[in-house]
């Protein structure tokens, strides 16, 4: 959430104690200071099952805009918020331009649909790396970016770990 852009004002970072961002947020807004921290869309592995979860693609920071008459003291001892990231002991100013193209970005992946899910017994072709023009049968997902299948390899099926990126669906 964020408010709209005032005059004379800068986007600065804050670091947030370990996952309290969203408390830091929530508490930083209820003082009326405008307030951004980017989110993604991203799916999470759950007791074997697949949940889609909004969370912050910078844990632990988030932007928060200021300007000279602004009251900087009460954002120090706001719940959740732990510092304002500094360089050479002077408040690192956030580009505008790097918010704009956050915010696509995260509003982006918030509306997108979700990608294509692979079904249990899917025959997926492995494309790059030392399995490449074999084929296998999907059996689940090992984390966001890897995946068990099942190959026919020296007369016997092996499981195998292969990274989702090498692989591909088998087309019709």
């Amino acid at each position: 959430m964020q408010a709209g852009r005032r005059n004379g004002s800068n986007w600065y970072l804050l670091q947030c104690k370990p996952r309290q961002d969203e408390r830091a947020q929530f508490n930083l807004l209820a003082q009326d200071y405008a307030t951004f921290r980017p989110q993604l869309m991203s799916e999470r592995i759950v007791r074997g099952k697949r949940h889609k979860v909004v969370e912050s693609l910078f844990p632990g920071y988030l932007f928060i805009q200021l300007s000279g008459d602004d009251n900087w003291g009460p954002i120090r001892s706001t719940r959740g918020v732990s510092r304002i990231v500094e360089f050479n002991h002077v408040p690192a100013i956030v580009n505008d331009q790097v918010i704009e193209h956050l915010r696509e970005r995260s509003v982006t992946s918030l509306e997108s649909p979700p990608p294509d899910t692979l079904e249990p017994g899917e025959t997926l072709h492995i494309v790059q790396g030392s399995l490449a023009p074999l084929e296998g049968v999907y059996l689940s997902m090992l984390g966001p970016e890897r995946v068990m299948i099942l190959l026919q390899f020296l007369n016997r099926q092996q499981p195998v770990r292969v990274p989702l990126c090498l692989l591909e669906r088998q087309r019709h």
